[in-house]
């Protein structure tokens, strides 16, 4: 549960809210509506997302095993679900504890940095052609997020492929 939502809930035990801090639930209420409403545009537009982004993802990479391309993209769809799921609970600490501490070790590891740097961006061009740009807003931070993490030493040019 979102952590101010769940203060709200503390303070109603105690007492009735004041007119302020229903005011306030209600702002938290809509909030949430929009990221339960991106969350659910993601959810059903996942094929559509990625499968442009495989395709140019083998464009750029054509000499490229195919199971390094598919692994990056299963490791984008694992952070796309999870970001979403953090943007929806408002919590980026959902992502970092369940995702990108045991997914970076696994890319820097196999090397997959490069085609991953790419992959994120064909992703972010993605995006930006397929959701609303209120939409687009809320995912951003989990989504940086993820690249902050997941691709620290393509970024600075250490390690990888290139």
């Amino acid at each position: 549960m979102q952590p101010e939502l769940e203060a709200f809930l503390y303070e109603a035990e105690e007492r009735y809210l004041s007119q302020e801090e229903i005011q306030d639930f209600q702002a938290h209420i809509d909030r949430f509506k929009q990221r339960l409403a991106t969350y659910e545009n993601l959810r059903e537009g996942e094929i559509a997302i990625f499968q442009p982004v495989a395709d140019r993802l083998s464009e750029k990479f054509p000499t490229e095993k195919d199971d390094i391309l598919e692994q990056a993209l299963k490791h984008w769809l694992a952070v796309m679900r999870y970001s979403a799921m953090a943007m929806l609970l408002n919590n980026p600490e959902f992502l970092q504890r369940r995702l990108l501490e045991w997914l970076t070790p696994s890319i820097q590891a196999h090397q997959l940095e490069t085609v991953e740097k790419k992959l994120y961006e064909l992703l972010q061009k993605q995006l930006k052609e397929l959701l609303p740009e209120e939409q687009l807003a809320l995912m951003q931070p989990f989504l940086e997020q993820a690249k902050t993490n997941l691709l620290a030493n393509a970024l600075s040019g250490v390690g990888g492929q290139g």
